[in-house]
């Protein structure tokens, strides 16, 4: 069983793939975003940096995809990502622009074609809002140059890129609004619950209230 969980920056991601690891029996793959020599000037100047961000990120999600996620798989390992490399052109469809987005989209495809795709894939909702708060309360260093209206259009980019078929992959969304899967217990076994009952895994309770 492989399962990616996706959502905006600041939505949630790593924290809830750790928080499921040990539910799922599962071990987590964890995307490495901080070794990225550009990450913080691109946050000073996206134009300037981006071709040179996306490049790393998607050379870098290739290597750790294809180095994990096959092994894993072919031992019957469960497998929870959080992040799908599907998700990378997304960025580069925002960031990037004429011959930089055509040669990024044709390596893109290229690598894609040799990376398994989840079970599963976990879309996490929240509002433009909500994500502003979450991304202020973890105060990442790289992170505080980051604009409300670059986190909202990423947001719409994403609702609209989750709202279409994805690679054969059924999607279960949910709103994370109203959740606080690090002080509440019940929350996390909600999201447990409704991905038990989307993969067709027992035990799940047909309701799971939210307290």
């Amino acid at each position: 069983m492989y399962i990616a969980i996706e959502g905006v920056i600041g939505v949630g991601k790593t924290t809830l793939a750790r928080l499921l690891q040990q539910a799922f029996h599962a071990e987590v793959l964890l995307e490495v975003f901080e070794e990225n020599p550009f990450l913080s000037d691109f946050y000073g100047d996206r134009a300037r940096y981006a071709f040179q961000t996306q490049i790393f990120f998607l050379l870098s999600r290739y290597r750790q995809q294809n180095n994990t996620v096959p092994d894993a798989l072919a031992a019957g390992k469960n497998l929870i990502s959080d992040y799908t490399f599907a998700k990378d052109a997304l960025f580069a469809g925002i960031n990037l622009k004429g011959d930089e987005l055509e040669m990024y989209h044709k390596v893109h495809e290229a690598l894609g074609e040799k990376i398994p795709k989840p079970n599963l894939l976990v879309y996490l909702q929240a509002t433009t809002n909500t994500l502003m708060n979450r991304i202020a309360f973890r105060d990442r260093p790289y992170e505080r140059q980051m604009e409300r209206s670059y986190i909202d259009e990423l947001n719409q980019a994403y609702e609209e890129f989750f709202s279409k078929p994805f690679d054969h992959t059924p999607i279960l969304k949910i709103d994370t609004n109203d959740l606080n899967i690090i002080q509440n217990a019940d929350h996390i076994k909600l999201i447990e619950n409704r991905i038990r009952e989307t993969l067709g895994m027992a035990p799940y309770q047909p309701a799971l209230p939210i307290k």
